[in-house]
């Protein structure tokens, strides 16, 4: 059942923006929005009407601002803007990535900042809420000047010459406009420009970035803590007076979801005397201080980018109060570049830490289990290898994580002489989320296996049930198969949040995202 949001300007939150990513609502423009939107649009039909040059209005674009547009050739001058901009190159953006798009985008033109008239973010809304997902291609954005290709591209379906994705297959817009009772917009002065002036293509792909990532992350937590169990490791790194000492958030709310997820382990309770080990290894130990700093940074960047998918980013900004026309630079991408970045190192060191507890575990000189957790080892390799494709996959999200900000190509003639890649930056976050979970997928089988050697004894109530829903699809391993095709089974669960479900089973955790 598709339930309806209201868009008020500046005032969506996280929660919306999440159920926005997954489909099944609709988005219903506040009415109190429309008397300042027109306010804002008759500004810009004045500068229309007038003699004084106006840059987007009645000039060209970029280095061509200088080159005066006479006043019957406006309309097509944005148009001739659309059709020029939209030179995007490959795979097309997902439909969740999309609907981000047109929501942030008549979510900006709403603050009444960008002189658009209504019929503008009534056609984003219209398309939003038919469900209609416009083909745009992923590439050719610098994150500056706003993302001006794939917006281009989007904007272009609006107008009845670009094309929709329907059944995965690109068809042309204005066929897909009339079967779903949407007028193709006409586009008037300054309305090209304020639709692809803007940052909604890397803000979108950024929170996408954010929500694949959270089942991750909270299965990370879960198969985090079964390891502790696995590996006979101590719960004493995880009481709360230490991590208070330190007073970091992540650190302390990701120490507090241990001991939820260890409580009452009888295998914590077989070890609690008479064993040696005076201190377990990083991996185990250090868990809230390595995954709380990642949670840190994502929290942060969960604030930024909300803060961005609110923000009024084309130019010139318009205000009606006054009739001021103002240039200036808010499509440039710097907050959202920085935020993904930020958020792929956070990824990268989630997958890093699980490596490091996977070549514990098969360790028999650190873990005291078999070795490579497999009884009769020589005979059979166990999870040798499987370590091996989680090296790799830790190496590569390494390589990944080298941060797109620091990186700047003039454009434009070098007009735009600095900019932010951002949208690569939030881009290539899903790969790593990619490799994150087929590394929290080994994981899981190898501290799954390494439990079976701990029999009888039990573990947690709740991490017992993590252990039964793998065996759902995964058998024990005692000796050598075909692992694979396990392995993606393991990766699914954990994807697919119902490793990490078993956190909201505990009273009195954190949320993990700090309400926006």
């Amino acid at each position: 059942m598709t339930s309806e949001l209201t868009l008020t300007p500046g005032a969506l939150t996280l929660e919306q923006l999440q159920a926005l990513h997954a489909g099944g609502v609709t988005l219903k423009l506040d009415d109190a929005a429309r008397p300042a939107i027109r306010a804002s649009a008759a500004v810009v039909q004045a500068a229309a009407a007038g003699d004084a040059p106006v840059y987007g209005v009645n000039t060209g674009f970029g280095k061509l601002a200088n080159k005066r547009i006479s006043n019957e050739d406006l309309a097509l001058l944005q148009l001739n803007l659309i059709r020029s901009h939209s030179v995007g190159v490959g795979e097309p953006l997902q439909p969740s990535v999309l609907r981000l798009m047109l929501a942030t985008k008549a979510a900006s033109l709403a603050r009444a900042h960008s002189g658009v008239r209504e019929v503008v973010i009534d056609t984003l809304l219209a398309v939003l809420n038919a469900g209609l997902v416009p083909y745009v291609p992923s590439q050719g954005s610098v994150g500056a000047s706003g993302d001006l290709a794939p917006l281009s591209h989007m904007t272009l379906a609006l107008l009845g010459e670009g094309e929709f994705l329907v059944d995965g297959k690109r068809v042309h817009a204005a066929g897909v406009l009339t079967d779903a009772g949407i007028e193709p917009l006409v586009l008037q002065a300054k309305e090209g420009l304020a639709l692809i002036n803007g940052t909604q293509t890397s803000t979108a792909l950024a929170l996408h970035g954010l929500f694949a990532f959270e089942p991750v992350l909270e299965a990370a937590l879960v198969i985090g803590a079964l390891t502790v169990d696995a590996a006979r490791g101590s719960d004493g790194p995880f009481d709360p007076r230490i991590h208070a000492l330190r007073g970091q958030p992540g650190q302390i709310d990701v120490a507090q979801y241990y001991r939820a997820l260890l409580a009452g382990s009888a295998i914590r309770a077989s070890h609690e005397e008479g064993d040696d080990r005076v201190q377990d290894p990083y991996c185990l130990r250090c868990q809230p201080q390595v995954v709380g700093a990642c949670l840190d940074q994502l929290r942060h960047a969960s604030l930024v980018l909300v803060r961005e998918a609110n923000a009024v980013t084309d130019n010139p900004l318009v205000f009606p109060e006054d009739g001021a026309m103002i240039s200036g630079g808010n499509f440039h991408a710097e907050p959202v570049a920085l935020a993904a970045d930020a958020m792929a190192v956070a990824i990268a060191e989630v997958g890093a830490i699980a490596e490091r507890r996977i070549a514990m575990l098969i360790d028999a000189s650190v873990s005291r289990l078999p070795a490579f957790l497999s009884a009769d080892a020589g005979l059979n390799s166990g999870f040798m290898i499987a370590h091996v494709t989680a090296a790799a996959l830790a190496s590569e999200n390494k390589s990944l994580a080298h941060p797109a900000s620091v990186d700047s190509l003039p454009t434009s003639a070098n007009q735009e002489d600095h900019v932010s890649m951002a949208t690569f930056a939030a881009r290539r976050l899903q790969p790593m989320v990619a490799n994150v979970s087929h590394i929290l997928g080994i994981e899981l089988l190898a501290s799954a296996q390494a439990i079976e050697f701990l029999r009888p004894l039990q573990s947690s109530v709740v991490l017992e049930w993590v252990h039964a829903l793998l065996r759902q699809h995964s058998a024990a391993m005692p000796t050598d198969r075909y692992l694979a095709p396990e392995i993606e089974r393991a990766t699914t669960l954990v994807r697919s949040g119902e490793v990490g479900s078993v956190l909201r089973t505990l009273p009195g955790l954190p949320a993990l995202w700090v309400p926006a």
